[in-house]
């Protein structure tokens, strides 16, 4: 059965007493799933937090659209505007030195912030091992990046089919494009959670629970996201719910993928949206994510044309009314 997030707390307290994790980890045959403990769960409700707290992703102030905004410099604007947390785009960092990752760190502590996600950018879907194994690479990689700066949670992709041609024209077909000739999806689910799992035990070793995003692909839909949880069915594998990413029957997306979130995007999209615009009505998101026992970050990622100056306070703000 897929796990639910109070599942993954339950397990997660588990696997983390040291002296057991070691053990676990040194065990021949070990994989990540296994370390799964099957036992009744509570149907009461988890209490809701006193607040809901906010983040924002530091590509809210770049959006690859200008000269690279420093991390550091959308850490101290982040604080100043009152958000609990931020999100870091990999791609946004201009190094990955220890002194470098270390004073990201002590940006975010002495300004009161969490560094809550590293939002990285791979994908598993290629019938081709040699690219697979580049990605799971980098993905390996980026855990231990994630690890060295105190994050606990880093976002993952499925990848996409690449027969768009672009991005602006995946964005026109709404997301949707077809395998490439000889291949199909059955086989690309297969690809991606064989990939996945082969990053498990160092996700595991690590603290950095992977936080697979409705980000096109695959998992483009609720049901495709779910099916790989499902099928990798462990406990350092949860759900991002991207609420920009659903571009068809939003709201019933949001129901069926929050049990297994661990975090939330939020969309905003001040001044138009770069691709699409949605009308999101965040007070019902707030209310799914109530019913489901949400307990984790809901971070900002502002993708209007406004200027991030206004346009992210705005969002803030719009965002701190819809969860009350």
């Amino acid at each position: 059965m897929l796990k639910t997030r109070r599942e993954f707390l339950t397990n997660a307290a588990v696997a983390a007493a040291p002296f057991a994790t070691l053990a676990i980890a040194t065990t021949p045959g070990y994989s990540a799933s296994s370390s799964r403990q099957d036992r009744p769960k509570s149907d009461a409700p988890l209490p809701t937090p006193a607040r809901q707290k906010f983040g924002v992703s530091t590509y809210s102030f770049w959006q690859f659209r200008r000269e690279r905004v420093e991390v550091a410099d959308c850490i101290e604007r982040a604080a100043a505007l009152g958000f609990d947390g931020v999100e870091i785009l990999h791609r946004q960092m201009t190094g990955e030195s220890n002194d470098y990752l270390q004073s990201l760190k002590r940006a975010a502590f002495v300004n009161g912030v969490d560094l809550i996600c590293l939002s990285i950018h791979q994908g598993f879907l290629s019938p081709d091992p040699a690219v697979r194994q580049k990605n799971i690479d980098h993905t390996l990689h980026c855990i231990e990046l994630a690890h060295k700066l105190g994050i606990p949670a880093m976002r993952l992709n499925t990848g996409t089919w690449g027969t768009s041609g672009s991005f602006d024209k995946l964005m026109a077909n709404k997301g949707v494009e077809p395998p490439l000739e000889g291949h199909t999806d059955e086989e690309a689910f297969e690809w991606v959670v064989a990939a996945i799992e082969q990053c498990l035990p160092r996700a595991q070793e690590c603290g950095v629970v992977l936080a697979l995003e409705n980000h096109w692909g695959l998992a483009r839909t609720a049901e495709g996201l779910l099916r790989i949880l499902e099928a990798v069915h462990s406990p350092w594998l949860c759900a991002l719910l991207d609420t920009g990413n659903f571009l068809e029957n939003l709201y019933e997306q949001y129901a069926k993928v929050a049990p297994h979130a661990v975090m939330v995007h939020a969309k905003t999209y001040f001044g138009g949206g770069l691709w699409y615009s949605l009308d999101i009505d965040y007070a019902r998101v707030a209310a799914i994510l109530r019913k489901a026992g949400f307990r984790g970050y809901v971070s900002l990622e502002f993708e209007g044309k406004e200027d991030a100056a206004t346009g992210v306070p705005k969002s803030l703000d719009l965002l701190r009314k819809a969860f009350g």
